[in-house]
């Protein structure tokens, strides 16, 4: 666990809330591929009291993360490792109390582990476990009820994750056989029933919108829109929503979705092309922060927009790959909506492209499928205009999304 403070130079887990475990939670599975729960990694470091050990699993990708080959490796190299800069720097007293702090650690974790229960994912027979899920209504806001048999399962870290967001999840006990979840906006999600940061079973939830949605993203509810007259040659709220939205003393999301049956569609192959223009950029909402997603049956894509100087802000994804301004150069998507913009997103054979009134500004490839589009969505921190929405399939066939 030191080790582990050290690399991410995050300060003392002693001030650690709860944020900071799911932004670890999140760190770990871009690093390992693997998800450990927030509520598993304050059982690890202690915030929450829990008898049984950590798994073996739980303990491979923690040391991973840190930089070992796995838990064995760990214990076996950890007494040759040769000091460490924070070990050569500090005076000689203190490196002796860490060091011997570091120690004490991993023999508690060591017989933690051996003395504990743990789960070996590899011996569960995956064919002996059920999960299913069913809406409770048509339409939104809508609760999913999850319906499980763990077989018997012992570990302590069982839950479901809802969507791809590795956050929005739900934490199961051993004993339990059902659960419920909540959704408040259209898409498809694939749910996961994982143990030990190990996916044994998924299936898809299909949540559509019915046409063109708005909403304004209140937390924790949003406000819902549905105006006939929404479609894809004109997105545009009404007036009320307008001086609802200015009058609002914090920063308030508004969206336009379409989550529904499209016509068979890779998100692979296609061309999304729109012109978006800001309606309401001053106090809160001048960084004009937009986003526009294409939902996928596998995975999804978030480009993000703002003006140039606010670039350092934007964050967004292209299947497995994350984009954060914090730690890349995007100001290729820094853009003043202020003006009416052509925005149109490509992608042919994985290789994704952006063009700003017809100047390509952006290219990335990616390696995992996004499957089959099953949904559009713009987001814009403010208020925009969208209008003439055209999604085209890789023979550049119009698709309808009216």
């Amino acid at each position: 666990m030191l080790l582990i403070e050290d690399k991410l130079g995050w300060g003392n887990a002693e001030q650690w809330h709860s944020d900071v475990f799911i932004e670890l939670s999140e760190t770990i599975q871009k690093e390992t591929q693997v998800l450990l729960s927030p509520v598993t990694l304050k059982r690890v470091w202690g915030k929450v009291n829990y008898k049984s050990a950590p798994s073996i699993s739980t303990l491979n990708t923690l040391t991973q993360f840190a930089g070992y080959s796995n838990w064995r490796d760990f214990k076996n190299k950890e007494d040759v490792k040769p000091p460490s800069w924070f070990e050569k720097k500090i005076t000689p007293n203190l490196g002796v109390i860490v060091l011997s702090a570091s120690i004490m650690t991993i023999v508690f974790i060591s017989l933690y582990s051996l003395t504990g229960s743990e789960t070996n994912t590899k011996e569960i027979d995956v064919s002996k476990i059920e999960f299913s899920s069913k809406p409770l209504v048509d339409g939104l806001p809508n609760s999913v009820v999850f319906d499980f048999d763990l077989n018997d399962i012992k570990s302590d870290s069982i839950y479901i994750q809802q969507f791809w967001d590795p956050t929005k999840i739900i934490t199961l006990t051993e004993n339990q056989d059902q659960a419920t979840g909540q959704y408040y906006y259209p898409g498809y999600y694939r749910a996961k029933l994982i143990v030990d940061g190990v996916i044994l079973k998924e299936h898809d939830l299909f949540i559509k919108s019915d046409g063109w949605l708005g909403t304004l993203d209140y937390e924790p509810i949003p406000k819902y829109i549905k105006d006939e007259r929404l479609s894809q040659d004109k997105l545009v709220f009404s007036r009320s929503v307008f001086e609802e939205i200015v009058s609002n003393s914090k920063p308030l999301l508004s969206s336009f979705h379409y989550v529904n049956d499209i016509p068979k569609i890779s998100a692979d192959n296609f061309s999304l092309q729109s012109s978006i223009i800001s309606k309401y950029h001053d106090k809160w909402a001048v960084c004009q922060k937009t986003s526009i997603v294409i939902v996928g049956t596998k995975s999804a894509i978030i480009i993000p927009f703002s003006i140039p100087g606010c670039t350092s802000e934007l964050n967004g994804m292209v299947s497995e790959i994350s984009l954060s301004g914090k730690t890349s150069d995007l100001s290729a998507l820094g853009v003043d909506f202020s003006e009416e913009r052509q925005i149109k997103i490509t992608s042919i054979d994985k290789v994704l492209k952006v063009y700003v009134d017809d100047l390509e500004v952006f290219s990335k490839t990616y390696t995992s499928s996004i499957g089959n589009i099953v949904g559009l969505r713009y987001r814009f921190v403010g208020l925009s205009e969208v209008r003439n929405v055209r999604l085209l399939d890789a023979f550049y066939r119009d698709r309808s999304i009216e």
